[in-house]
């Protein structure tokens, strides 16, 4: 299940004319019984809102007054989230005959006819405070006080994620909500611009077009939202033609194979950091120590001792934070027992939450091996958002294997380990040979299409890993750049970029240009250095013959400055 979370307004889109309708609220108790929980955001000062909807215990929390108060129905407690209003305030408005006007415990409500008189009591006054509108109505509250913030209060609360949550609403004052939430509703009443903003809208208004929504969760979880949206997808590679080849956030299981060094635990750390960065929660099985620090995860385990479950929930509990299993210190005929062990718990939170939103297991044929033992538990039929990357996905637990609905593999016998995973599998790979890939780039295989090849997109600590080592450090031996000139006489080794850059500054002007036309710069930037752009770039200068021996020089050192960080 992917939504946890329906997050509604209440004036206009729960209720029509302030009342709420017994189609609606029987729409709400489906919701709760199906394991969903409900927040209530609204511009409504508390009192009058437990005056008009008596129901209101079924809602897990509510916002109230536009994101400035918090309150639990099934407690009765109330939580102020922002300083109130100054006396002054009410007082002057008063007296420049400001009515109607409402009082909240932070909130200070008019209608929009008196905003200019508002805007000069406010100046007046010199309080930093903020105006926002509401179809005709007008709040005033302590700048950087609305919906969002309230929301995310109470999701907080309640332990989920707004990645779990889809937010429904109307008007102005609801767009700071949607915004955070992974999908966004508006009704069919809602404002020309709150329809256009959100990811879908609802053929009905008010609260029938939340029947609807609640409807579509209780059928398929909102499926047919998902192409809409796209914007949190995850790159993971560039296809030829330059186009990103993206994951979906949620709905696919990824396998990435290869051997040693080619490139798949770089891979794994490119999704672990975007995930990271969007907010998305991880839990990674990390067999080797490989991801430690990698994108703020908490580890559990070291090298001298195994993960606990205790360790690893008690990270995973808050939505925020993201964990990494160390299993350095298990043995590695003790990893699939210790794997089912904290498999077990994890997959309890993520029914009750949908967190952790993605799995990922390096070096997955150590703890789901072929031969091994069954997991003593229920392996969810839809299991989703699960990252497996092997150098041997033929040794995968092939119950597992059939979960896998996208491959990448990496490598000089790309073709043929792709041909083990099919095989494994039950996938079905086309007779023609799949295209050869080259170092840093991948086959790429969807159930029931034809492989095709894309270059792995690095993450952020990879390339700077990459910049650091080919500026400063030393490349391998037989791949430095030699400065002979056109009769041979000079044997100027460069082994990285900084005596590069040191020696073609010091050679003749001939003996530059003669490299330069030979092509040989961008092909040893794009063989030894490893960087496409960099050699692509070079390829230009060397194509441009009316530039002299010290432009084209120049034009060089500023591309490789503009990528990799060199003293001086």
């Amino acid at each position: 299940m992917r939504y946890f979370c329906l997050a509604t307004d209440y004036d206009a889109t729960l209720a029509h004319e302030g009342k709420v309708a017994p189609r609606t609220i029987a729409a709400l108790q489906a919701l709760r019984k199906s394991g969903r929980r409900l927040v209530l955001v609204t511009g409504r000062e508390l009192p009058d809102l437990l005056s008009v909807f008596p129901e209101l215990d079924l809602f897990a929390r509510v916002v109230a007054e536009n994101g400035a108060l918090l309150y639990r129905p099934e407690t009765k407690e109330e939580k102020q989230l922002a300083p109130g209003p100054s006396p002054k305030l009410a007082e002057a408005l008063r007296q420049r005959g400001v009515q109607p006007l409402s009082c909240g415990r932070v909130i200070v409500s008019t209608i929009d006819a008196h905003r200019q008189t508002v805007l000069e009591v406010i100046e007046t006054l010199g309080l930093e405070l903020q105006i926002i509108f509401n179809k005709g109505s007008l709040m005033i509250l302590p700048s950087g006080v609305n919906k969002a913030m309230g929301l995310r209060t109470a999701i907080e609360e309640l332990g989920l994620s707004l990645h779990n949550t889809i937010g429904v609403g109307d008007a102005e004052n609801d767009h700071a909500f949607l915004s955070i939430c992974e999908c966004s509703a508006a009704v069919a009443n809602a404002l020309p611009a709150l329809r256009e903003a959100a990811d879908i809208v609802t053929a009905a208004g008010n609260g029938e077009g939340v029947v609807q929504l609640a409807d579509s969760l209780l059928l398929n979880d909102l499926a047919e939202a998902a192409p809409r949206l796209e914007r949190h997808a995850i790159p993971l590679a560039r296809l030829d033609s330059g186009e990103e080849f993206r994951i979906p956030a949620y709905g696919r299981n990824v396998l990435v194979a290869g051997e040693s060094e080619s490139g798949k635990s770089t891979t794994a750390a490119a999704l672990i950091e975007r995930l990271v960065e969007r907010g998305y929660q991880l839990c990674v099985f990390d067999p080797e120590g490989d991801y430690h620090g990698l994108g703020r995860l908490l580890a559990a385990g070291s090298e001298d001792a195994e993960p606990s479950a205790e360790t690893l929930m008690s990270t995973l509990r808050k939505p925020d934070q993201s964990a990494a299993a160390n299993l350095v210190g298990v043995p590695l005929e003790r990893r699939p027992a210790v794997f089912r062990t904290l498999l077990a718990p994890l997959l309890e939170l993520r029914a009750r939450t949908g967190r952790p939103h993605w799995i990922i297991v390096d070096e997955a044929h150590h703890v789901l091996p072929r031969d091994g033992l069954p997991i003593p538990f229920a392996w969810p039929k839809n299991l989703t958002n699960l990252f497996l990357a092997s150098t041997s996905p033929d040794r995968i637990d092939p119950a597992i294997l059939g979960s896998i609905d996208l491959a990448l593999v990496l490598g000089q016998d790309a073709d043929a380990k792709l041909r083990a995973f099919g095989a494994a599998a039950g996938w079905i790979l086309p007779e023609d040979a799949a295209p050869p890939v080259n170092r840093g780039e991948a086959l790429i295989w969807s159930k029931n299409e034809k492989p095709w090849r894309a270059r792995i997109i690095p993450g952020r600590a990879e390339r700077l890993r990459h910049a650091r080592k080919y500026a400063a450090g030393e490349i391998g031996p037989g791949m430095e750049f030699c400065f002979r000139g056109p009769e041979g006489k000079l044997n100027l080794r460069a082994t990285n970029l900084i005596t590069f850059v040191q020696l073609a500054a010091g050679v003749d002007p001939e003996t530059w240009s003669y490299h330069l036309r030979r092509g040989e710069y961008s092909r040893w930037f794009r063989d030894a250095i490893r960087s496409e752009e960099l050699a692509l770039e070079a390829e230009r200068i060397e194509k441009d013959r009316k530039l002299s021996p010290a432009e084209s020089l120049a034009r060089i050192r500023r591309a490789i400055e503009s990528r990799f960080t060199l003293p001086g």
